[in-house]
């Protein structure tokens, strides 16, 4: 009876073993697929932007050129007596060196004789000056009758001063040739040709040299439309710095000299002109920035206040995005005010504080959840990142 019991009762303990069994493999699947939980929001990290006013830089580019080119000619005619040493093709002439000279003797005898001329021209008058002094007192003997101007010599008087004044012009006349005969540079050049020698007669009015001035070096600069909106009101005089890049880079300083007042019919561009003062640096240890070269220009513009400035790589299509209170993506249109380099300065669309992504998910969406990355490590745009 007991063995029947034993054996009928057998399939329900193996049973209920089973059962538990189940229940306990169940139990620990169920508490390792609850570890196994990942969070599979993808993680950004952001930046809280803030508004500042920004310094526009404006950048232009062109060719440096000479204020002025002058054509040498020679005032005097004669023979070639000398010329300076570096009166030649590439050479640096200072303001008021002598460049070359013509035989003077002609034109010294030439002083010599317009000064003999005044002489006689002003003993002449002081004769006739004389002589009506005496015709003067002699009528004031005689009250009663009428003299003429001939009597008193005032005619004579008139024609020796005007003979006076004739022979003062020759002189200076004879004296400039004088001095024309040594030809000086009118300004610190830039010897660019020389056409005579020593010995070689030249005429009047023949053309010996070109010179550069290097005083002063110009640039004409192109700004383009979108950067005419950002220069200054008043532009003249505006500083602005010039360099030149490779190898041998510098920096130089110039100025904004003019505006040159119309827009090119080509370009639709306006012109300005800066100004480099002693380009060679005859005048200073400054480095040598010589005409021809391609330089860059670049000046301060218009303030721009309350001003956000960007990565290009951040705004696509006039949209950035956020991280929302909520901590979901958020797309903003900003509104993007000038490209500055590798950056773009926007001045709507945003807030101080917002919380800018900088790392996108590979497709966002709008109301997406994320991860902050750096949610404790927040700055502001004012750092070199942004």
């Amino acid at each position: 009876m007991k063995s029947k019991w034993i054996k009928g009762s057998l399939p329900l303990v193996v049973l209920a073993v089973s059962i538990a069994g189940f229940m306990g493999i169940n139990a620990t699947a169920n508490e390792k697929d609850e570890k196994k939980v990942v969070d599979k929001r993808p993680t950004v990290q952001i930046e809280a932007v803030s508004a500042s006013d920004h310094q526009v830089v404006i950048t232009s580019y062109g060719e440096v050129k000479p204020l002025e080119r002058t054509q040498l000619s020679a005032q005097v005619a004669g023979e070639i007596v000398s010329w300076h040493p570096e009166f030649v093709a590439g050479g640096l002439v200072k303001r008021g060196e002598i460049l070359f000279s013509i035989e003077p003797d002609n034109y010294q005898a030439q002083v010599y004789s317009a000064q003999a001329e005044l002489a006689r021209a002003q003993a002449a008058l002081i004769e006739e000056q004389a002589a009506g002094e005496v015709a003067f007192q002699e009528a004031k003997h005689s009250p009663n009758l009428k003299h003429s101007d001939l009597y008193l010599r005032k005619p004579q008087i008139l024609s020796a001063q005007a003979a006076v004044k004739s022979a003062e012009a020759n002189l200076k006349r004879a004296e400039r040739d004088l001095e024309n005969c040594q030809v000086r540079a009118p300004y610190d050049a830039l010897v660019i040709s020389r056409e005579l020698g020593l010995g070689q007669f030249v005429n009047t009015g023949a053309q010996v040299a070109v010179l550069n001035n290097i005083e002063t070096a110009e640039v004409l600069i192109p700004i383009a439309g979108f950067d005419s909106a950002f220069l200054p009101r008043q532009i003249k005089g505006v500083k602005a710095t010039v360099s030149q890049k490779g190898l041998a880079n510098f920096t130089r300083e110039a100025y904004i000299a003019r505006d040159l007042g119309v827009i090119d019919s080509a370009t639709r561009m306006s012109n300005l002109v800066v100004r480099i003062e002693d380009p060679y640096g005859l005048s200073s240890d400054l480095p040598v920035l010589k005409f021809g070269s391609y330089v860059e220009v670049n000046f301060a513009g218009q303030t721009l206040n309350q001003i956000y400035r960007l990565p290009q790589e951040l705004v696509n299509n006039s949209t950035v995005w956020i991280v929302n209170d909520e901590q979901k993506l958020e797309p903003k249109q900003v509104q993007v005010l000038r490209e500055e380099g590798e950056y773009f300065l926007i001045n709507a669309g945003l807030k101080s504080q917002d919380k800018l992504v900088l790392t996108l998910p590979e497709y966002p969406q709008k109301g997406m959840e994320v991860k902050i990355a750096n949610a404790t490590t927040m700055i502001t745009p004012s750092s070199d990142k942004l």
